[in-house]
């Protein structure tokens, strides 16, 4: 792979503090970071010499996108007619439960080259099986952090120690593309003393944690029940989980105190407006959380939540939704969708990525702009841009994908892997895992559609 990639011909969409788009602009990637940008000068001072030149004549230059709340998929499309309690205890666990290093090693593989050619360069993810994960990050490319979904010990999924173990083996693989959270699966499968356990896990560590907070009603009334009549929200702020290097996914039922508290611990927030339909959760308060200042990011979730990794569906819902629930057309504009989908995502992780500015990570991609999504194009128009982007382009459009420096995707076709052996492979997996997977009793007639 050539140290220095050269971009030219690009509408480069920056999201830069101003939202600056520069049209026929140049960019300029030496190593992992971003050299040059600029209008077609930018690259005028660069040596061609054995570098990699990209004319992008008729596509858009973007940040990667930040997939702030995922799980690797290896059930995509399985149990639709279920709601999220139902879907955990008749499948996801028991599948999880099940699954073994190989099969989760092509799940991620799978997960991992659906989101790499929709356009996103970081996954959020937390799952099982870590040093599976870890590796098929390292195959594929992509930028991960990864977190264990830590609970009690009497639920048969991780405990503490599985995350301390995935820490050591895998924090800082793939020249550091790699990083590993303290993930903790949801209130209702952990006690207060777990809570606690896994902040001074975190401190010890250095590292961040990954937590699912107020996803449903029920998860709500669990927490009442459990805690003394506290929030789900309101138990991680007294365990000390809230704070800057926390990011809590979905927070669909946050009351106005716990938005507070939110915002007082710098916590950031994954917005999942997709799973959060699907699975007939709700709509979140995303227009409180702005107001209040919290830094929020997007993420598609999981199988059981959306069968998608399409970050381009995420923004579309991420606007629409709220808009249609509060009749206001006003909110949630496409620059503020592309920011939580690039800046806000890499902000809450501490990387150096989301921007296309000058000393910042390549992590690019580029959008062929060349289709109906994108016609008309009114030249020199950012918002315009920044509309076809966000209500109207897909995954499909996705042309080449740039993690850490490095091309992993170009012309929609794979550099690195065999993208026919990682589908195949996946599939396999599925039926190997579920084959073995002992469902309760009492929820094994939910199974059947």
């Amino acid at each position: 792979m050539a140290d220095r990639i050269i971009i030219e011909n690009a509408a480069i969409v920056t999201m830069n503090e101003e939202d600056d788009v520069i049209f026929d602009g140049s960019m300029v990637i030496e190593g992992n970071r971003i050299v040059a940008v600029g209008g077609s000068e930018a690259a005028s001072g660069y040596d061609r010499a054995g570098a990699k030149v990209i004319d992008a004549g008729g596509k858009a230059a973007l940040p990667g996108f930040v997939d702030l709340h995922y799980h690797t998929a290896i059930g995509k499309g399985y149990c639709d007619h279920l709601d999220l309690w139902e879907i955990l205890q008749a499948f996801w666990y028991p599948m999880i439960r099940a699954l073994n290093p190989e099969e989760a090693y092509w799940a991620a593989m799978a997960s991992y080259s659906e989101s790499l050619k929709a356009g996103v360069t970081t996954a959020n993810d937390m799952f099982r099986q870590l040093p599976a994960l870890a590796r098929a990050a390292v195959d594929s490319g992509i930028r991960v952090v990864l977190s264990n979904d830590i609970a009690d010990p009497e639920h048969d999924l991780d405990v503490i120690e599985d995350n301390e173990s995935a820490y050591h083996e895998c924090h800082g693989m793939g020249d550091g593309r790699v990083e590993v959270y303290v993930g903790i699966e949801w209130l209702p499968l952990a006690s207060e003393q777990l809570l606690v356990d896994c902040r001074a896990l975190a401190d010890q560590l250095g590292t961040g944690i990954h937590i699912h907070l107020n996803e449903s009603l029920g998860e709500v009334e669990i927490s009442k029940q459990a805690f003394g009549g506290r929030r789900p929200t309101e138990v991680a702020y007294d365990t000390g989980i809230l704070g800057p290097d926390c990011v809590a996914a979905h927070c669909v039922h946050l009351s106005d105190r716990e938005i507070g508290l939110m915002s007082e611990t710098g916590t950031h927030i994954s917005h999942n407006p997709t799973s959060n339909a699907k699975l007939g959760n709700g709509i979140a308060r995303l227009p409180e959380m702005l107001e209040a200042g919290l830094n929020v990011g997007l993420g598609h979730d999981s199988a059981e939540g959306t069968n998608s990794c399409d970050l381009f569906q995420v923004m579309k819902w991420a606007s629409l939704v709220h808009r249609a629930e509060r009749k206001d057309a006003t909110i949630l504009q496409a620059p503020e969708i592309l920011r939580m989908a690039t800046r806000n995502g890499a902000r809450a992780l501490g990387h150096e990525t989301g921007e296309l500015s000058v000393g910042k990570v390549a992590d690019v991609i580029l959008v062929n702009m060349q289709n109906h999504h994108f016609t008309p194009s009114v030249p020199g128009n950012k918002i315009h841009l920044m509309s076809h982007l966000v209500y109207s382009a897909e995954s499909a459009a996705v042309d080449t994908t740039i993690v850490d420096g490095t091309v992993v995707m170009e012309g929609r076709e794979f550099l690195a892997f065999d993208e026919e052996e990682v589908l195949a492979k996946a599939t396999e997996s599925f039926f190997t895992c579920t084959d073995r997977m002992e469902v309760p009793e009492e929820y094994a007639g939910l199974l059947d559609r």
